[in-house]
Order: C-alpha cells, then sequence, then structure tokens
C-alpha cells in the first residue's frame, strides 16, 4: 500500500515538473481524450436570431418579391440563401426579441396588399407593412435546411392566438386554422418544433416578476400540445437575464417538467450599457474588458446549469442561450434603433471562446442563436443594396461547424494568462470533438493582444497521421471587411504545426482562430 502511494506521488510530481516545464517555456499541453466523450454538441448550438430590427428582414433577408436588380427566391435574397446554406444554420429564431410581443401572426398572412401595417415601437418607430410574415419565414427556413425557432407573443398576445398559430402551421388535418392555411396556398404543415413561449418576460416581454410568469408559462404552454405532448413540440420558457440564477430556479422549480423542453438566458458582451463603445477603434482598454465580457459565459452557464441540476439531474430540460454576441455603440450617421455595427476581429474572438464553451457545456447547452444574422448587432453578413459581405463572426462560424452533431472530447490543460495592466484572463480557449465518421476537431483561440502560444496537443486513444488546419487571423484586431475590400478578413490554410509521437505543436498567433481537422 506504502509503495502504491510512493508510487503514485512520483507520477504526480513528474506530471508536475513537466507542466512546469513547459510553462517556463512558454509551452501549453492540452491532453485530449479522443477515445472517450459520451455527449453530443448538438448542432443546434450554431443557431442563429433574425429579428424584426432595422434592416434584419427588410433590406437584409427580404428585398421584396418584384424586385429585379437583386437575385432572390420569393423575395429572398439568393446571396444570403447561398451564404448562410454554406454555413450550416441549424435553426433561425423569428420574429424577436421585443418585436415577438407587439406581433400579431396573422396580421401576416393573407394577401400582402390586404394585411394591415404595424408601427415597430420598439426599433427606430418605423412603419412595416407586414409583407414578411408566417409563410415567407417557414419557408425561407425550408430554403436554407434551417428548423425554425417561432418566439410567441405572449406580452400582448392571447393564448387563444398562439394555440391558433400552432394549429396553423402543424396541423395536417381539417381544422379552421389548418383551411385557413391551406386557403393561403399551403397544403403541407410546416411542423414547427422549436417555440419560445415569450421574451424577455422581465423587461420588454411585459416586465413580470418570474412567479408571475410561471404561472403564465403554463397556462400557454398547456394549450401549445395534449397531455403528452405527441406533437413533439419543444417548448422554452424565456429565460434569465445574465446572473438572475433566482429566475431559472423558480422555472425550474415551479414549472411541472412535463410542460418544459428548455430554458432561456440572454447574455450579451457589453462594456457598459450607458456607452458600449465604438465596434471599431476601440482601445485595447475596451479590448480587455470585452473579452471579460464573454469570457464570463463560462461563469453563467456553469451557475445556471447547476440551478438546473438541483431539479432535473438527468439533464432532459435544456439551457437554451437564444442571445449572445457583442453590443457596440452604432456606426455613425445609421439609426441609433436599427443597432447596426461593424465586425472586427474582436468579434471573431468573441464568437470562438463562446462557441468554445457551448461546446464543452454540450451535456446541459442545447440551443443557442447569435444576435443577429444580418445587419443587426453581431451579424455574420451586412449588405448594401445589392451588396453582400461575410464577416469576421461568419467565418469562425464556418470554422466551427465540423463541432455539429459530433461527440464532446474531454481535454484537460493548465491555461496561461492574458495580462492587461493589473489583470489578467486566460488567454486559450479550446474544445474539441469527434464526429460520426471518427474525424477528430479541435478549435482553438488566442485572445492575448500581443503573444503567440504554442500549444502541445496530446491525442490519447488515437493515432492522427493526416490533418489539415485553418486559422483566421489578421494584421490588426480592428481589422473588419468593408463593401469595398470584403476579403480583408478571411480563413487561409493552417500548416504551421508539427506531429510527433502523437503530439502536434501548434503555435497560435495573437487574437486569432485556428480549427485543426484529422481526415
Amino acid at each position: 500500500m506504502k509503495l502504491r502511494r510512493f508510487t503514485t506521488l512520483i507520477i504526480l510530481s513528474i506530471m508536475v515538473v513537466s507542466v512546469s516545464a513547459l510553462a517556463q517555456r512558454g509551452e501549453v499541453e492540452v491532453m485530449i481524450n479522443a477515445d472517450q466523450g459520451k455527449h453530443q454538441i448538438s448542432k443546434h448550438i450554431y443557431g442563429h436570431f433574425a429579428e424584426h430590427l432595422g434592416r434584419c428582414i427588410y433590406g437584409g433577408f427580404y428585398v421584396g418579391e418584384d424586385n429585379t436588380e437583386i437575385p432572390n427566391i420569393d423575395g429572398v435574397r439568393k446571396d444570403v440563401i447561398d451564404a448562410l446554406r454554406e454555413l450550416k444554420i441549424p435553426n433561425l429564431r423569428w420574429p424577436g426579441g421585443c418585436f415577438a410581443d407587439t406581433y400579431h401572426w396573422q396580421d401576416g398572412i393573407g394577401p400582402k396588399s390586404e394585411r394591415p401595417t404595424l408601427v415597430n415601437t420598439w426599433w427606430g418607430g418605423v412603419t412595416e407593412d407586414n409583407s414578411f410574415g408566417t409563410h415567407d419565414f417557414l419557408n425561407m427556413c425550408e430554403q436554407l435546411g434551417a428548423e425554425p425557432y417561432l418566439a410567441a407573443n405572449i406580452g400582448s398576445g392571447t393564448v387563444r392566438e398562439l394555440s391558433d398559430w400552432v394549429q396553423y402551421v402543424n396541423h395536417d388535418g381539417q381544422s379552421p386554422m389548418a383551411n385557413l392555411r391551406v386557403q393561403n396556398g399551403r397544403d403541407e404543415a410546416w411542423k414547427v418544433k422549436y417555440w419560445g413561449v415569450g421574451n424577455e418576460t422581465w423587461g420588454c416581454g411585459g416586465n413580470m416578476t418570474v412567479e408571475y410568469y410561471a404561472n403564465l408559462y403554463k397556462q400557454y404552454a398547456t394549450f401549445m400540445s395534449d397531455w403528452g405532448n405527441t406533437r413533439g413540440i419543444y417548448r422554452i420558457a424565456a429565460g434569465a437575464t445574465n446572473d438572475d440564477y433566482h429566475w431559472t430556479e423558480v422555472m425550474m422549480r415551479d414549472v411541472p417538467h412535463s410542460l418544459l423542453e428548455g430554458v432561456g438566458l440572454h447574455y450579451y458582451s457589453v462594456l457598459e450599457w450607458t456607452d458600449k463603445g465604438p465596434a471599431v477603434g476601440f482601445s485595447d482598454e475596451q479590448y480587455f474588458t470585452t473579452m471579460k465580457r464573454a469570457l464570463r459565459m463560462e461563469e453563467l452557464v456553469t451557475r445556471h446549469s447547476t440551478v438546473m441540476d438541483k431539479y432535473d439531474p438527468e439533464k432532459k430540460i435544456g439551457l437554451i442561450v437564444d442571445e449572445w454576441g457583442g453590443w457596440y455603440n452604432v456606426e455613425e450617421g445609421t439609426n441609433p434603433g436599427f443597432l447596426y455595427q461593424q465586425n472586427t476581429m474582436r468579434d471573431a474572438m468573441i464568437a470562438g471562446v463562446t462557441l468554445n464553451i457551448f461546446n464543452n457545456h454540450a451535456e446541459r447547452v442545447k440551443m443557442a442563436n447569435l444576435a443577429q444574422t444580418i445587419n443587426v448587432l453581431q451579424a455574420v453578413i451586412l449588405t448594401d443594396e445589392n451588396k453582400m459581405i461575410l464577416t469576421p463572426t461568419y467565418h469562425v462560424m464556418k470554422m466551427y461547424n465540423v463541432h455539429q452533431d459530433a461527440t464532446l472530447l474531454p481535454i484537460m490543460f493548465d491555461n496561461v494568462d492574458y495580462v492587461h495592466g493589473d489583470e489578467k484572463l486566460p488567454a486559450l480557449s479550446v474544445s474539441a470533438s469527434r464526429s460520426e465518421d471518427g474525424k477528430i476537431h479541435i478549435s482553438m483561440v488566442n485572445i492575448d493582444l500581443e503573444k503567440s502560444q504554442t500549444i502541445k496537443l496530446n491525442i490519447r486513444g488515437m493515432d492522427l497521421k493526416d490533418i489539415t488546419g485553418s486559422i483566421l487571423s489578421s494584421g490588426s484586431v480592428q481589422d473588419h471587411n468593408t463593401f469595398d475590400n470584403p476579403d480583408r478578413v478571411a480563413p487561409k490554410e493552417f500548416k504551421d504545426f508539427k506531429m510527433s509521437k502523437g503530439i502536434i505543436t501548434v503555435e497560435i498567433p495573437p487574437y486569432s482562430v485556428i480549427v485543426l481537422n484529422s481526415k
């Protein structure tokens, strides 16, 4: 017994010395158990969000069926459809956001010339003509190969209004709503699975207490399906903002789990709500603070998951982070209610570390939605009339889509510090997965503005021989794509790594993202 303890101490001492030696050489050893892993990284973690906000829908997705200048399919930009297909967008949340709780779906069906107008009081006070409605959105999702995620009006709607919407889009037999759908040109039901029961009910969704909303949620959820939920609807409760753990506690405690498939969480990487700072031209201090905010997602997901574990130890209910991303001051000269902002390498860093966090919490995080898809906040696409560009965030999400529905692999490493003044943050973010065909995927981010990091990937349980890589990096963290220079920031093939005896040595430059894939 003493010999066994002595041997264990020797092994531990060797490991400590080894790690210490690596640290002194500026190297980080990442242990990846390629033959292990039991949790699937849901593809829905890579979801997106399209609200009636600014130029996200009108002028972003939708340019109208009569538009002869911009190629479109039923009014939806063809270049947008192609780009989002390439991204493998798994789901799309619509119509909001705050807008959802003022939206009445029946105003957006039937002949377009007969639809009532709507004043978007939340975002710019503009008048909309309801020309983009339920049919347009759900048909567009079919074009994209994406699951629709409908956010229902709880704040100003009724139980019957939501129940009728479910029947309209999901019922294949004879019924008043199904017959109305057929009358409006759609014979086959869309079979929408994902439904948000309200949005931000603590704020723009009605300024409710969680106790009040929990009771209201139960009422709405009851009339969305039958006793056994045989329709397979996935009902998502409006969740907490930031660190409101009491909200999650009440929803998990007071709502019968037979009525609840997911609980939401919203969190943005914001410097200060009163002054969000510029999207371009930010200082090193502002960059560091943004990274601090982004990395806080780890704490929030962990602690909300801990609350959920208390009531759902089998993790049947998903944590749904259906709004996340960077939020800055709008671009100069644009409508402040349209939330239009540029997208730099800083946003690539936010995307890379956040998606790694979601991957590594795949046991509980079942869906997430980047805010927002086009022309709003941390968009993956920007448009200007007939022009379209892909942002650094788009490129990160495309590089990472190899993780979709793959098995999360256990990893272990001692991080190094990104130091700014008297503060420090973990410089590296890593996640790894194994796809169904046995390929290994490793995503790495170095947020340090100045220092490269050398990573030694110790792949255990599998002999990897053929590795390909891609990198997203640029000369300045301020770099971004413009309509005059759309490819300034774009992924490149990455070959700057060495393989020896099952260890892959990678040098990752400052503020860059690297993804390695086995063949």
